[in-house]
């Protein structure tokens, strides 16, 4: 028997404890509790070396809490070098703040970073992801990946060329393999590859392929939220790209799906993106799914939920090698939540 405890934020006023536990060919779902926080804690995530410690947007955290100075933030990301990075959806500006006693404390200084967009369009900043000395960050208003780097000494960032996206794909969350970027895009509901430009490179060859699952009823709208590329171990070799889909129209008594796609490169000009299996989830609105951590086995299983229906948080596995997933627990005394983190 192996067993593992899961953290799930959501919209409403506390997060929630799982206990995910595998007896042989069984596996059980089990809430132990709730904890109270502010409202809408809708991402959460953990500190990169202290697993004791979580970082919550949304809500009044248990440890200490900093204002992000700005209007609905949509996530957050610990970075290594103890700063916490969160980018507000709304206005249009993230923030970069300082963290002190091991990363439980914030010390309420952190520069507010103001995204330049043309007249007319809204940004909206949705993820930060490191990569290298550089961070990430995907603006599904601005159709743009801007790249920052933090001057060294001092609380400054400095823009870099940014990565341009085709013009109103809305480009929500990233994933970056080697020099590849994989990008999920929001408004568009497609799956993009390019190489990663170099500075002073403006662009690179983008290849695009749609997520959304081909047999859904008339009437569904989707819009993609997710992406998820976990690293290849000795149990699954082969990487593979898993997208979440949110149907915000007629609903599918199947429930909404997440996508498996491979990445095919042969070469320059033998690049792309493979659909291998829809994987339908018997929940509404999929939006946050997470992994379980490597070298636990917890890698083998995924948790889900949506953000709207009663398909409460939903357990699947990785099978045949990871070109399928099957759901093997679900718990429905809550009916939604967004975030996990995984302990």
């Amino acid at each position: 028997m192996v067993s593992w405890k899961i953290i799930a934020g959501g919209y409403d006023l506390f997060v929630a404890t799982y206990l995910f536990t595998v007896t042989g060919r069984s596996s059980t779902l089990r809430l132990l509790s709730t904890s109270p926080t502010g409202h809408n804690t809708s991402w959460i995530t953990q500190h990169p070396t202290n697993k004791h410690i979580l970082y919550a947007v949304n809500e009044m955290a248990p440890l200490d809490t900093v204002s992000t100075l700005g209007a609905d933030p949509a996530h957050v990301v610990a970075l290594p070098n103890g700063k916490v990075v969160v980018m507000n959806y709304s206005t249009g500006d993230g923030r970069i703040i300082k963290t002190t006693h091991g990363g439980a404390k914030f010390n309420g200084s952190g520069p507010l970073i103001k995204f330049q967009v043309p007249p007319g369009t809204l940004s909206h900043p949705h993820q930060t992801v490191q990569y290298g000395d550089a961070l990430l960050i995907p603006d599904l208003g601005a159709d743009t990946i801007w790249r920052l780097q933090e001057e060294q000494d001092s609380d400054k960032v400095v823009f870099k060329e940014p990565i341009p996206q085709p013009k109103g794909s809305g480009p929500r969350h990233i994933s970056i393999v080697g020099d590849r970027l994989f990008t999920l895009h929001e408004l568009s509901s497609t799956l993009s590859v390019q190489p990663i430009p170099a500075l002073n490179a403006t662009s690179s060859a983008i290849t695009r392929v749609s997520v959304a699952p081909e047999d859904a009823p008339a009437g569904a709208k989707w819009s993609a939220a997710e992406i998820l590329i976990p690293p290849p171990t000795k149990r699954f070799p082969k990487s593979y790209i898993y997208v979440s889909n949110r149907n915000l129209g007629l609903s599918d008594p199947r429930g909404d799906t997440i996508a498996i796609f491979e990445h095919v490169n042969k070469g320059k000009a033998d690049e792309g993106l493979v659909l291998v299996n829809q994987v339908h989830t018997g929940l509404e609105r999929v939006r946050g799914m997470e992994f379980g951590p490597v070298g636990t086995g917890g890698d083998e299983y995924l948790v889900a939920s949506g953000v709207t229906g009663k398909g409460g948080v939903a357990v699947l596995k990785r099978v045949d090698g990871g070109r399928n997933l099957k759901v093997v627990a679900r718990n429905l005394e809550i009916p939604t939540r967004t975030t996990f983190v995984w302990l």
